[in-house]
């Protein structure tokens, strides 16, 4: 018996390559010929189109402040040219709600407060 055993491949091995079937969906479909006024084509790749607020940033200003009376920092993007509040978070809807809570809470503390004589240092 030999000293020298190896397994040697007897030829060079195929890719095969894997073809996923089409959809029954597609197999079944209707061939068309359009004509080319009613084609539909992919669009240019290189023409980038801007979707966003972005390009019209230089007509709009950012502007951060206080509500007093609903004790928030209100954030507004207002457009510089007419002075119109694009966004504004919290809305005024909300502002109001909590300016409104706010004072009832006020008033339930002044009139406990005038009730027991103690002061809340807390609010």
């Amino acid at each position: 018996m030999s000293t020298d055993f190896s397994i040697r491949p007897v030829g060079a091995s195929v890719a095969t390559p894997f073809v996923k079937p089409a959809p029954p969906a597609a197999v079944e479909a209707v061939r068309t010929q359009l004509p080319p006024s009613q084609s539909v084509t992919a669009s240019d790749a290189t023409v980038k189109v801007r979707n966003d607020s972005g390009a019209q940033g230089d007509t709009l200003s950012r502007q951060i402040s206080i509500d007093r009376a609903a004790a928030q920092v209100v954030y507004k993007v207002v457009d510089s040219r007419t002075s119109l509040v694009i966004r504004q978070f919290p809305d005024e809807a909300l502002l109001r709600s909590r300016a409104y809570a706010r004072a009832l809470d006020d008033a339930r503390l002044a009139t406990t407060t005038r009730k027991t004589g103690v002061t809340n240092l807390i609010a």
